[in-house]
């Protein structure tokens, strides 16, 4: 009997005690009418005409109910070969076996019901005493209008809202416990390969709180996390986005590994873009169909990367490092709300919902801004997937002129700290307002597509390697000493890029305003007063820009800028002066790779001389050259390694784009195409911020930019003769 009573407390160990003693009871006569007789059955299974022999009675042994304890879990109903291949292990009759199998279920049938029926008295008793709560603030209600007591017909008709409501909440629950129940203990792989159709967006959940039912959550995905913090105005929304992410995952591993027919090279074999007819048949449902005055932009592209894969994980699904990293794409992101951060310690299963803002380097390209939710997983194999979809159909916005269908990456761990990297990226938008320049780019993919974040991302992480260095390379010359100053020096230049970046597009964020009559290119300028940002000076910045095609390969244009000795050809500000390169650090494979400190020695003696803090990093998809004034005193501090957040930078400089006219559009065909080059400066015109911007600083800063896009013409031209 002791090992009977053991075997019963293992089975009911998450009973409540006061009915411990009752399903000891039930055990105890099913067993003896089934798991213990020798030579007889019962039923059907038995021939009348014979007599039951007497029923003896005795224990299995600890052995004997272990085995089929661990059987049951996987196979709760064995056919009779199951059966009698385990009864012959055992040394059990098949028809023990079998009764064993029968109560045990019955047994578990039990238990399940009395937890459920457990679980809905203590909702039920929840949803009375929320009830007689508002009867009771009801009763003592009083009209607004005269402070008497509410008429019974207004009480009656509250009574019947507060019932409807009930029943809506309790929906609710149910709604939401269901769907978190798909997808508990279930592998991704076994999930159906054609996107499952989206509940339609009218599905009213109401409003409330409501946490996960005890025991059900989805571990496999994170659900269990997202539902258990369910708040916020998007509450209904939310199991429609946890179906939307999974369903995109599952598309964006198919899209990374699928070819032809789906995938086929663009004209120029430069990448590889999608079939859109193949695409609606391998993927029926979706987010919905393509808006009539939508186009589709759909690339694919691979490379090997020098980061740690767990590392790249973490730069996806931090937004501010993915903002910083792919500053030339990201002109803003946020994270509106974390729904999921994983399991484990890691981003496994972590699901997000963010807004971007996708640029390109000019004024005259509009930005693309993006409602989306983003979701990390592992997968078996050992490979991480990042993927997008757009939300833009739960929330859509006034005006809706793009939308990212599942777009990301798969990971793959490499030796050495490397990852390959398979980038997808499927969006589809209303470029009507591009300008007819730009056109050629964005429409051979190299100004959103996958080859623009690809190459962006090797770019950066060459240069976070070098970032990251302890030891300073040989390439890297002059006045830097110490590896504390080298890592100063290389902060303060990202922070003078990304604030380039986040200044020179067509951002929302900012207006820009066209000056007439400046000639063939239009020149934008705008004005920002900087008060208490111990980056930047304070007082008034005006900002100008102007974009312009030059009949030159992007790559001269680049060499061209960035080479401190034709500086003086272009460079007003350095009066023709002598410019000397005081430090080098090389920070990626491409020698045009590199931040510099540069010394302009003035011709006139009785000038200060003056330093210049400039990066150029190009890849395959564009190039910039930026660079800032900085005060040589500050400089110092820096390169002593001191703290490089307190220097205050002006960042101006050169985007240098490939025009996307020719067959290999892009920055290393050195004889082919011409060059979208956009201009762009900061200059302080006044050092109070609550000055008023006079009409000659705007033409001031109008003509030096006008000034300097005329040299830059006239030397490459010159040059390219």
């Amino acid at each position: 009997m002791l090992d009977g009573q053991q075997h019963q407390l293992e089975m009911t160990q998450t009973t409540p005690e006061n009915e411990m003693a009752k399903i000891r009871d039930d055990e105890f006569e099913s067993k003896s009418g089934s798991e213990n007789i020798e030579g007889g059955g019962s039923g059907d299974e038995q021939d009348p005409s014979q007599r039951p022999r007497k029923k003896r009675y005795h224990r299995h042994t600890q052995h004997q109910i272990q085995e089929m304890e661990a059987f049951f879990k996987e196979c709760p109903h064995p056919d009779d070969k199951q059966r009698k291949e385990l009864s012959r292990e055992l040394g059990l009759e098949p028809l023990q076996v079998k009764f064993w199998f029968q109560n045990k279920r019955t047994q578990m049938k039990t238990q399940h019901e009395r937890h459920e029926n457990t679980h809905l008295r203590t909702e039920n008793e929840k949803l009375r005493a929320e009830n007689m709560r508002y009867k009771e603030a009801l009763s003592n209600a009083s009209c607004p209008n005269c402070g008497g007591p509410t008429a019974l017909g207004e009480m009656s008709f509250d009574e019947h809202q507060l019932r409807l409501e009930n029943a809506r909440l309790r929906e609710e629950i149910d709604k939401i416990s269901g769907i978190a129940a798909k997808y508990v203990g279930k592998p991704l792989v076994s999930y159906p390969l054609i996107s499952p159709p989206i509940p339609p967006r009218s599905l009213d959940l109401g409003g409330g709180n409501f946490g996960a039912q005890p025991g059900v959550g989805g571990e496999m995905y994170g659900a269990g996390d997202l539902l258990r913090s369910v708040s916020g105005p998007i509450e209904a929304d939310k199991p429609m986005i946890i179906e939307l992410a999974v369903a995109a995952m599952e598309e964006l591993i198919r899209m990374a590994q699928l070819g032809e027919p789906l995938w086929v090279p663009s004209m120029d074999n430069s990448t590889e873009i999608l079939s859109e007819d193949e695409y609606i048949r391998t993927f029926p449902r979706g987010i919905g169909p393509k808006p009539s005055t939508f186009k589709t932009e759909a690339s694919r592209e691979t490379a090997i990367v020098i980061i740690n894969h767990v590392n790249l994980v973490e730069m996806l699904m931090d937004v501010n490092q993915w903002s910083s990293v792919f500053s030339g794409i990201v002109s803003r992101a946020m994270t509106l709300e974390v729904l999921s951060t994983g399991v484990a310690g890691n981003y496994n299963g972590a699901l997000q919902v963010m807004t971007a803002e996708f640029q390109v380097p000019t004024p005259l390209v509009p930005t693309r801004e993006s409602y989306f939710v983003r979701y990390c997983k592992q997968h078996a194999d050992g490979t991480w997937a990042v993927v997008d979809v757009s939300l833009d159909h739960l929330r859509p916005g006034p005006v809706l002129r793009c939308r990212r269908r599942p777009s990301g990456c798969l990971i793959q761990e490499m030796p050495n700290g490397y990852s390959k990297v398979i980038w997808v990226e499927h969006v589809e938008v209303d470029d009507r307002g591009v300008h007819s320049m730009y056109r050629g780019l964005v429409n051979c993919y190299l100004a959103f597509g996958a080859k623009r974040w690809i190459a962006t991302l090797d770019r950066q992480c060459e240069r976070l390697a070098s970032v990251m260095a302890t030891n300073i390379p040989s390439g890297d010359i002059g006045v830097i000493t110490s590896p504390d100053g080298r890592k100063s020096m290389l902060k303060l230049a990202e922070r003078m890029v990304i604030s380039f970046c986040s200044g020179v597009s067509a951002s929302t964020s900012h207006t820009w305003t066209t000056l007439s009559g400046s000639g063939a290119e239009d020149v934008r300028v705008m004005t920002r007063k900087s008060i208490d940002d111990p980056g930047r000076p304070p007082g008034i910045v005006l900002s100008a820009a102007t974009s312009f095609w030059l009949p030159v390969p992007p790559k001269r244009v680049f060499d061209f800028l960035r080479d401190e000795n034709s500086r003086s050809e272009w460079d007003i500000l350095s009066n023709g002066g002598v410019v000397q390169e005081m430090a080098h650090i090389a920070n990626g494979r491409d020698p045009g790779n590199c931040v510099s400190l540069l010394r302009v020695n003035s011709a006139n003696s009785s000038q200060s001389n003056m330093l210049i803090l400039q990066e150029s990093c190009t890849d395959l998809t564009g190039s910039f050259v930026i660079y800032a004034p900085v005060d040589i005193v500050a400089m110092n501090v820096v390169l002593n390694g001191g703290d490089p957040d307190y220097v205050a930078l002006l960042p101006s400089g050169f985007a240098i784009l490939p025009d996307g006219s020719t067959v290999h559009a892009g920055i290393g065909g050195v004889g082919s195409g011409g060059s979208l080059l956009t201009v762009a400066f900061q200059i302080l015109v006044d050092s109070v911020p609550t000055a008023k911007l006079s009409l000659g600083s705007v033409a001031t800063v109008n003509s030096l930019i006008a000034c300097t896009v005329d040299r830059i013409k006239a030397a490459v031209s010159c040059e390219n003769a």
